[in-house]
């Protein structure tokens, strides 16, 4: 159950077979259904988890119960609502299932007890957290200063298999455009080739 979660955990950082077993003693596997959540917004986030198989989205509701996407999270990445997580308060993100989905998770209490007795585990955590903010400058960065039909290119470019995965009104939320407005750019494209 956990090989793909010590398959990313090596790429960043190498533990030996001692320290897997070490670290694998903090993990749960949690599997959910489909449109299943894995936390609900007010809910504190007590735990992270990384996507052995499945996908799941996370998302904000605006007054009018509009959805807003702010993550994905496929086979291999990492999802919680860190404000929340870290500081022990409501979470303003709700995260549940696109697909049935098989979890590893790692609770708070997992989390700090790792942070403070294993270095690698910091380590890898503190390498997440940089990943995950490059990510988040990038995608800032694109939404601001690229034209729509680069914008789109960018996104297919850094989430190439997503869009045989996950439905176009959610990809268009999570580029900040309508569902319609992103048909018409994806057009645009395709009639160029």
């Amino acid at each position: 159950m956990y090989e793909l979660f010590f398959r990313k955990f090596n790429e960043k950082v190498a533990l030996t077979t001692e320290e897997e077993a070490l670290v694998k003693q903090y993990l749960t596997p949690k599997k959910l259904r489909r449109k299943q959540y894995f936390l609900q917004e007010g809910d504190v986030c007590k735990s992270i988890c990384v996507v052995e198989k499945g996908a799941l989205r996370a998302y904000v509701l605006d007054e009018s119960g509009e959805e807003h996407i702010t993550a994905f999270a496929l086979e291999g990445w990492t999802l919680g609502d860190l404000s929340s997580f870290i500081k022990a308060e409501p979470a303003t993100w709700n995260i549940d299932a696109l697909e049935d989905s098989e979890l590893v998770v790692i609770t708070k209490q997992a989390h700090d007890e790792l942070m403070q007795t294993m270095p690698k585990y910091e380590t890898y955590f503190r390498i997440l957290m940089t990943d995950a903010y490059m990510a988040l400058q990038r995608r800032t960065t694109f939404m601001i200063s690229l034209p729509l039909e680069e914008r789109y290119l960018a996104f297919t470019q850094m989430y190439p298999t997503l869009f045989q995965r996950v439905p176009q009104h959610m990809i268009a939320s999570f580029m900040g455009l309508s569902a319609e407005t992103l048909s018409r750019v994806r057009s645009r494209i395709s009639n160029r080739k």
